[in-house]
């Protein structure tokens, strides 16, 4: 069959020199402090629990509204910027990051606190959202596979110095700096994006009037994939539908979306996202793999510490560290993507051999135990980021490929809350197979410590023993040898249900491998090419 290529009209003239790198500095930044206040307030929750007098569970909010507001903000980033033009929504949405980072920092009640970082998350789904297609727009399409790289490394380095710096900050100073650290970042983007960023020919004369506001299209959505997304980020810690909320919020959610994709199908002409896009066969199968590589993507980066530190016993800065040589080699396999993407290589088989790279890092994660090397865990990780670079740009392209060039906006935005969503489902099913993967390994290992059993009884005296060398009566010693073996239990099937959810993972990946087959090839030229990367992140 005959390669189809779509066309675009020429671009606009490309900045050069020092502005040009002005702007990818600012874009790569705004991106990156995004990417890490994902992740960096996660290991703060118990000081910022404790200074404001709640409980973890109440504390966790902080996390769980960021990211409602990132996934309600995503989708409709195609219309957010067609309505202010990207410019001004790109420097609001710097502005509006940055004052509610203030505002976290100097909340003094949780209330004001889950608000401020509510807002927060809503400027920050739109810097992730834009900031690739701003360094797009620097480079000519001989230089691409650069933007990618470039791009493709704050990508990785966010999510990768976010617990680490968020640890370090936890250490040395009060948590508050985890949210005043993004201030002055913020004020230098504002200030050199407002300076520097040109806007597109379209943007000048924006006819807003002409432009209808889908505002129950927008209700719809904020309520059910909000309330899909707390369903999925508290359940586990909240008992599933024991738990009132819960309940509610999954009805709220089982009639919302429903009526959010009849309004947006039938209900109006002008729809916040057009999901008549998504009878794209392409799109549609994309979506659903995006899903997977979403759970893939989140499970990684919520396991690996886990594993590390609360089985191997790492320290949050030991486990940071180890990211880095993985980060460091998915820069050039970023490049190299890219490239081949330029060169006419298939992104379905760039796309697979992500596939392969992610799913045998899950299954090597799988065999480790105690044991386990730094070297060990380097290799797994920088396998990891092969998959990451070798995925998501190359499934993006897949994906939207068969669009027609003035649905790219949409169709990206669909495909980001699909990863967004799948992140979601993966930290749910994550959170949920743990807990029972580790009741049930506990209760086996437990089986098998019969009284009387020689190995069991010689193991006990020796740490009773020891215990009365240090100091320690008899009684206390015995009492002792106990609850420090009810602890080896305990950390041992806490690190097989670990195992056992890295294979889950891998398992994911091979089941829906199958449907790489499915989409269909066509060939973007370089202008289409930069329109969907001006629309993806």
């Amino acid at each position: 069959m005959a390669t189809q290529t779509l066309t675009l009209p020429a671009q606009q003239a490309l900045p050069t020199g020092f502005k040009r790198w002005i702007i990818v500095l600012t874009a790569i930044s705004a991106a990156i402090v995004e990417l890490i206040d994902t992740s960096i307030v996660n290991v703060g929750l118990t000081d910022v629990a404790g200074n404001l007098g709640v409980t973890i569970e109440d504390v966790s909010w902080v996390v769980t509204s960021y990211a409602i507001a990132n996934v309600i903000v995503i989708p409709m980033t195609g219309f957010l910027q067609r309505y202010f033009g990207r410019k001004n929504y790109y420097v609001g949405s710097i502005i509006l990051f940055t004052v509610s980072s203030y505002g976290c920092g100097f909340a003094t009640n949780l209330e004001t606190l889950i608000l401020f970082r509510f807002l927060q998350g809503i400027g920050g789904g739109a810097l992730l959202s834009t900031s690739q297609g701003l360094i797009f727009d620097a480079f000519p399409q001989s230089q691409r596979p650069l933007a990618s790289a470039l791009f493709g490394m704050g990508i990785v380095f966010g999510p990768t110095i976010g617990p680490t710096l968020g640890g370090y900050i936890i250490d040395n100073y009060h948590w508050s700096w985890m949210f005043y650290i993004n201030v002055p970042i913020g004020i230098l983007a504002a200030f050199l994006s407002i300076t520097y960023i040109d806007k597109k020919a379209d943007e000048h004369n924006i006819d807003r009037g002409s432009i209808r506001i889908d505002q129950l299209g927008i209700l719809l959505l904020a309520v059910g994939v909000g309330s899909l997304q707390y369903v999925l980020e508290r359940g586990e810690s909240d008992d599933w539908f024991d738990d009132r909320i819960i309940r509610y919020l999954t009805v709220a959610a089982a009639i919302a979306i429903p009526l959010f994709i009849w309004w947006e199908l039938r209900g109006t002409r002008q729809p916040v996202v057009d999901l008549r896009v998504l009878k794209n066969r392409n799109l549609s199968i994309g979506s659903l793999l995006m899903v997977i590589v979403g759970y893939g993507l989140f499970t990684s980066v919520l396991l690996y510490p886990l594993f590390a530190q609360r089985a191997i016993g790492m320290t949050a800065t030991q486990t940071g560290l180890l990211l880095i040589p993985g980060g460091l080699v998915t820069l050039p396999m970023f490049a190299l993507s890219g490239r081949l993407l330029a060169k006419g290589v298939s992104p379905r088989l760039i796309v697979s051999i992500g596939y392969v790279a992610f799913a045998s890092f899950c299954f090597i994660m799988s065999t480790y135990n105690l044991d386990a090397s730094n070297g060990d865990f380097i290799t797994a990780l920088i396998i990891r980021g092969v998959g990451l670079a070798f995925v998501n740009v190359p499934l993006i392209n897949q994906s939207v490929s068969t669009l027609e060039p003035s649905q790219f906006p949409t169709g990206i935005a669909i495909v980001n809350m699909m990863r967004q969503l799948g992140g979601a489902f993966g930290v749910a099913i994550t959170n949920t197979y743990v807990t029972q993967r580790m009741a049930l390994h506990r209760n086996d290992l437990i089986s098998n410590l019969q009284p009387g059993n020689p190995a069991l009884t010689e193991r006990l005296n020796a740490m009773t023993q020891g215990l009365i060398a240090k100091g320690v009566n008899s009684l206390d010693a015995v009492t002792g040898a106990y609850k420090s073996l009810d602890g080896i239990i305990s950390r041992q099937a806490l690190m097989i249900s670990y195992l056992d959810t890295f294979r889950l993972a891998g398992l994911f990946f091979v089941f829906s491998f199958p449907l790489l087959f499915l989409l269909k090839g066509k060939k973007m030229d370089a202008a289409a090419a930069k329109a969907v990367a001006d629309a993806a992140h």
